[in-house]
């Protein structure tokens, strides 16, 4: 596309291209937007070096001028989007980036396959944090998925209301809380249960956390009782009826008196499943394949769609895909959210007029300008936005049951 319009001279039409769903999949009732932060850090690393030049030279993929487009490419554009942390319905505008039609389109894939990975997981993430209540979740998934969407991961469910990670490289990066247990495999590495206790208490203290169901889980609990005594840290159970295993291992305890000892499950947890565990005496949830892979939702199913373009005699004017199932609509639009008279949102509103709406909270806010990115703020933002969109959502909104969209989209 870029050479064929480097050739015909519309290469450097201005266009506005927008990032939206038309549907919210898997019947979800609210998306999440994750990942902008990332979009502007790799925007800002964005370029064609001499390797990936002579890749494309070499195997004739664009002819010499193309090359040379691409060599000096800098995006020198504007963009706006939806705040990190905010929510989105069907036809959010989430992202919207305006300039010359070949810096444009050459950032849809970079874009694309950033924020349908990451709106995916945090918005699977925010579904388990509303099921786990005030319980704490950890994230432990970076074993399940690719290496680099593990950190990715890690930095969604982080935003969405997780606690923390297993992923290091994530704590790194992001500043995310870290945290793990034993494996398994440490208790078999050692000649006794008992003696593999002794070890991991010895290095790490009594608050450390036992992982008792590798052989019998209340002959581990009562060996870690009698090891360390009330000031145990917590357990963990990976294995078996979680339900009924935390309740037998929370009377073993009081029974001793390690009330303060927490009882951490994991297994192939999803949001059904912590929220089976509500009235479990269940002090924590450490989630792994379900999280990073959507919990069945892999993708947010995001596109990226051209809605305006500057014609031939320099104004700008609204274009639209007409195709059957996937239509979208024309011109730069803006985007409201309206609430009720119990300040709880009722509507999505998306326009193109300039006109706001009355009581209106516009959405989009101003993130890349003139190729510069003025719109970077920490994931601690994003996180307390997310937790303070969620809370303004009608009650409904939190069901895990497959439904429509907790608000509809009007436009105007």
């Amino acid at each position: 596309m870029l050479q064929a319009a480097l050739r015909s001279g519309a290469a450097s039409r201005r266009a506005v291209f927008e990032v939206f769903a038309r549907h919210l999949p898997g019947g979800r009732r609210y998306g999440v937007v994750s990942g902008t932060g990332r979009v502007l850090d790799e925007l800002e690393r964005f370029r064609f070096g001499d390797e990936e030049l002579t890749f494309l030279r070499d195997h004739q993929v664009v002819d010499e001028s193309t090359l040379a487009y691409l060599a000096d490419y800098r995006f020198s554009g504007d963009i706006h989007g939806y705040a990190e942390g905010d929510l989105y319905f069907p036809a959010s505008p989430i992202m919207v980036v305006e300039g010359t039609f070949a810096e444009s389109v050459l950032l849809e894939t970079l874009i694309l396959s950033i924020l349908n990975h990451d709106c995916a997981i945090a918005s699977a993430a925010s579904r388990m944090r509303n099921a786990a209540g005030g319980r704490p979740l950890i994230e432990m998934g970076s074993r399940r998925t690719h290496e680099r969407a593990a950190v990715a991961a890690a930095r969604a469910a982080h935003l969405a209301g997780f606690a923390s990670t297993s992923n290091l490289m994530a704590g790194h990066l992001y500043g995310i809380p870290t945290a793990g247990t034993a494996a398994h495999a440490f208790t078999l590495l050692h000649d006794s249960e008992k003696a593999a206790f002794e070890a991991q208490v010895a290095s790490l203290g009594p608050g450390t956390t036992l992982l008792v169901d590798t052989y019998d889980v209340a002959e581990a609990v009562r060996t870690a009782v009698e090891l360390v005594g009330a000031k145990l840290g917590a357990v963990r159970i990976d294995s078996g009826d979680l339900g009924a295993a935390a309740q037998e291992v929370r009377e073993q305890l009081d029974a001793v008196g390690a009330f303060d000892t927490r009882i951490l499950v994991t297994s192939d947890l999803d949001e059904y499943a912590i929220a089976a565990l509500a009235a479990a005496p269940v002090d924590g949830y450490g989630v792994g394949t379900s999280l990073v892979t959507g919990s069945g939702v892999p993708t947010a199913a995001l596109v990226y769609k051209m809605v305006a373009r500057e014609t031939a005699g320099g104004r700008m004017e609204p274009v639209a895909k007409r195709s059957v199932g996937k239509p979208s609509r024309g011109g730069r639009k803006r985007a409201y959210r309206l609430f009720d008279e119990h300040g709880r949102a009722e509507t999505e509103l998306i326009t193109t007029s300039d006109v706001v709406p009355e009581g209106g909270v516009p959405l989009l806010r101003e993130l890349v300008r003139d190729g510069r990115t003025v719109g970077a703020e920490p994931l601690s933002a994003a996180r307390e936005r997310h937790a303070e969109a969620v809370a303004l959502l009608p009650l409904e909104a939190l069901h895990l049951a497959r439904g429509y969209a907790a608000i509809p989209t009007e436009f105007a």
